[in-house]
């Protein structure tokens, strides 16, 4: 009989042992009993017989399984994020045991795909050919190139590179927004060498691409961050693209972030990482070594208005009816998705709360009712304040769905794409959006943030960002990085092909101005703010509590805390009442830590683990 140790997958429950009639390799795919279920594990390693309990059999073995490198990576993860082993496994996808052919077969057929691609690789400038080749000489760059400057030519060459020496790419991209444009893109010049890979993907359609993967047909995954865990073989280069972008971060457990585990990544598996924004993050500003494009491929005179006010003003309807006369295309930007908007009282000046989290209730007319989005819970539009009985009650900042209202009873024959998580639900409502903009079928792109995500339309000359003060005065030490990014990366939504307007709305006029041209002297006054006290000087942790009885909640902070005071290389920066404080009818505290290393900070945390807190390591959320 033969013992093993497992991980159970996406389970947050510790090692195990089975035992086996037939010996196995480590890293197979198994199936375990678990009490009354079968659920799905790794075999880590073999383990003698256990002399305290008796260990049920593995049912079955797998043909799939994870490689050495897979298992390593995912143990760094769950150390470093603080997870179980099966969380951070199961994030990847296991390899599967097909033929595949052999190293120089792979480089004639990858040679021969490449060469009969029904178009030429792009021809590089100057600049982008000395940019290129200062990538190929780095292991780690970060490629920071203004909106507009060619930054995917450079990435369609460098994978063309790697698949003349026999390797594979992994192109990350922030978003499924930008995967149909990105596709078209990648398959003119590489064909069905090219696959994309994010959550939206139906099971049948994953499938399907993993055979392609396992049969060595591919060459390059494209997607977001999940694409990094497919099993791609040899790969020799991983590109992260608009790197600066939050949702690279999970917000579920392993709390990972991809850009920083493409890194990590990098070296396990022998691969060159090219980080690339037109706004990079400061971390990867001051970490990496910078490869610059300052100038756009295409030249265009780019004008800027600064406006105050707080919501949609006559002077933009005005200049969307007379963009949408001349026959170009708008955007307008709102900081707020769907009816994201609260009802508040004017006479006690309350906000309308959820009764399960203490959050405003999110108003969205069109379906009529109030919904919290932290918990979900709805209920009937309220007219009346239910602390003072004051009536009516006032919504405050403009949503997607009144913004529209009020364009299309201004401008007549105007169709307007709205482009936020409540309209575009699903990858073909994206699609086809996408699609309609592109054809010029639709004329102003209305939306949240999914607009800064990199999107290339010739036609926009006219962008409005709206709430940009919003954003400033947000409690995050990064919402300067982050408001200055956003304008940026907006602005460079239009006027890629012919010169544009951008108007912004902002009572910070001078702040903005003063970086506009040169986000790099941001940066570098960024540096200077945040020295000794935030990333990426120091590391930074976030605890948290959650629990149904507040009591309780506030007891296991202030133990947790007492116990974190012992280690004299953290400092706590503070604890108390999460931002958020309830959520799903449990009361919420966080504790925020602060260390110059690393090591000292993950061993105090690692000291305080357990099922009463939720660590969030390198934390990019704070409420």
């Amino acid at each position: 009989m033969h013992y093993y140790e497992v991980a159970l997958l996406r389970s947050s429950a510790p090692t195990l042992t089975y035992h086996s009639a037939i010996p196995l390799s480590m890293g197979t795919l198994v199936d375990v009993p678990v009490h009354s279920t079968v659920k799905q594990a790794v075999v880590l390693k073999a383990v003698e017989k256990p002399i305290k309990f008796e260990t049920a059999e593995i049912v079955s073995s797998s043909d799939r399984w994870y490689t050495p490198a897979q298992i390593a990576i995912a143990q760094f993860m769950a150390e470093y994020y603080f997870s179980s082993l099966g969380e951070a496994i199961g994030l990847f996808v296991p390899h599967c045991r097909v033929r595949f052919p052999t190293h120089q077969e792979d480089i004639e057929t990858q040679k021969g795909a490449l060469g009969n691609a029904p178009y030429k690789l792009p021809t590089l400038s100057a600049e982008q050919q000395n940019a290129y080749h200062q990538l190929l000489e780095s292991n780690k760059s970060l490629l920071f190139g203004v909106t507009g400057s060619g930054k995917t030519e450079i990435f369609i060459t460098l994978m063309a590179k790697m698949i003349e020496e026999g390797k594979r790419s992994i192109f990350l991209m922030p978003e499924i927004s930008l995967t149909r444009q990105m596709q078209k893109r990648l398959e003119k010049h590489f064909g069905k060498r090219v696959i994309m890979w994010h959550s939206k993907l139906t099971k049948k359609q994953k499938e399907k691409r993993l055979e392609a993967i396992y049969a060595g047909e591919v060459d390059i995954v494209a997607g977001a961050r999940s694409a990094l865990f497919t099993p791609l073989e040899k790969v020799g280069l991983i590109i992260v693209d608009e790197e600066h972008d939050d949702s690279y971060k999970s917000m579920m457990k392993p709390r990972y972030h991809a850009r920083d585990m493409a890194v990590y990544m990098r070296e396990k598996l022998g691969a060159k990482v090219v980080l690339a924004s037109a706004t990079p993050s400061l971390t990867s500003y001051a970490k990496y070594s910078v490869v610059r494009l300052p100038k756009p491929f295409v030249e265009t005179k780019k004008t800027y208005h600064f406006v105050e006010g707080t919501s949609l003003s006559n002077l933009m309807i005005q200049k969307i009816k007379s963009n949408f006369q001349a026959g170009e295309q708008s955007l307008l930007f709102l900081p707020t998705r769907g009816n994201f908007k609260y009802l508040y009282c004017s006479h006690c000046g309350k906000t309308h709360l959820c009764p399960y989290c203490s959050v405003g209730m999110a108003l969205h007319r069109y379906a009529r009712h109030l919904k919290c989005h932290y918990c979900n819970y709805t209920e009937a539009i309220r007219e009346s304040c239910v602390y003072c009985g004051h009536s009516p009650l006032l919504s405050e900042r403009m949503g997607t769905v009144e913004a529209k209202e009020i364009i299309e009873n201004s401008v007549k024959h105007i169709t307007i794409e709205q482009f936020d998580k409540d309209s575009i639900t699903t990858a073909k409502k994206l699609n086809e959006a996408l699609k309609r903009f592109e054809t010029k079928e639709s004329h102003l792109l209305l939306g949240t943030q999914m607009l800064s995500k990199g999107h290339d339309y010739a036609n926009i000359t006219l962008s409005i960002i709206l709430g940009l003060d919003y954003i400033l005065g947000i409690a995050d030490y990064r919402a300067r990085e982050r408001a200055m990014s956003l304008l940026i990366q907006i602005a460079g939504r239009s006027g890629r092909a012919k010169s544009a307007e951008v108007i912004v709305q902002s009572a910070n006029a001078d702040f903005f101005k003063e970086y506009i041209g040169n986000y790099e002297a941001f940066l570098k006054d960024e540096q200077e703010f945040r020295r000794d006290l935030y990333p990426p000087f120091v590391s930074l942790a976030r605890v948290l509590i959650a629990h149904k009885e507040d009591a309780k909640a506030a007891k296991i902070t202030l133990d947790t805390v007492e116990k974190l005071k012992v280690f004299e290389a953290i400092e706590i920066v503070g604890h108390g009442k999460a931002p958020v404080e309830k959520i799903a009818g449990k009361f919420r505290y966080t504790i925020l830590l602060r260390s110059s290393k690393r090591i000292p900070l993950l061993k105090a945390l690692h000291s305080i683990n357990s099922p009463m807190v939720e660590i969030d390591m390198d934390p990019v959320e704070f409420s």
